[in-house]
């Protein structure tokens, strides 16, 4: 803790206003990866509850017109995006800034693609959201795709920061933050989304 004067009122002989600069609290990191944590399970249980509601609505029925090839592309080009973005985080930490920004805008880019395949897949989908498997269908890609785009959007924050000199090989935890949300959104399409709408 250091404590700086600074002159009150401006005049010669004002009195000094004492300030106390306060050094981050040492148990910062850990709560802010609690938190992270902790948000990631609450959202998952969003994700679970739309996937037994998919079984409730429809059962074990799937229409013929669900496109499974495209939904495979789709699979993998979250996988893809997700080596990606955690090879972003590894060439932070070497303090390879050029190899970072690359591997963040190759992320960035599967994820653009990502969000037109899916859009692709609404225009073209044989059911509607009047059926209970399209209820379920359209439910669950929605809340994917909102999910996906708020990620899009931290990813081009940091993106941006990144080049213009924020993060380091010492200092990168909202680079780790924002590909930790990024996996998890990803982890949510390959472990519930796909496997409940494509293959069940």
């Amino acid at each position: 803790m250091t404590a700086l004067a600074t002159p009150a009122g401006g005049g010669a002989g004002a009195a000094l206003v004492v300030h106390e600069a306060h050094a981050p609290h040492p148990a910062k990191p850990a709560i802010d990866r609690l938190g992270l944590w902790l948000f990631i399970a609450s959202e998952s249980m969003l994700f679970s509850t739309l996937a037994v509601a998919r079984f409730y609505l429809a059962g074990l029925d799937r229409p013929e017109g669900v496109n499974l090839p495209l939904g495979l592309a789709l699979t993998v080009d979250l996988f893809l995006s997700s080596l990606l973005s955690y090879r972003a985080v590894t060439k932070i930490r070497t303090g390879d800034r050029p190899g970072f920004l690359a591997a963040l805008a190759a992320t960035i880019v599967l994820g653009v693609l990502f969000i037109g395949g899916v859009a692709m897949e609404w225009a073209s989908a044989e059911f509607g959201p009047g059926t209970p498997y399209g209820t379920a269908f359209f439910s669950m890609t929605g809340l994917h795709v909102s999910h996906l785009l708020s990620g899009l959007v931290v990813l081009i924050l940091v993106y941006r920061l990144g080049r213009r000199g924020s993060f380091s090989a010492d200092d990168h935890w909202g680079i780790t933050a924002a590909v930790r949300y990024w996996t998890f959104v990803d982890a949510m399409w390959l472990l519930v989304v796909f496997p409940t709408l494509y293959l069940l």
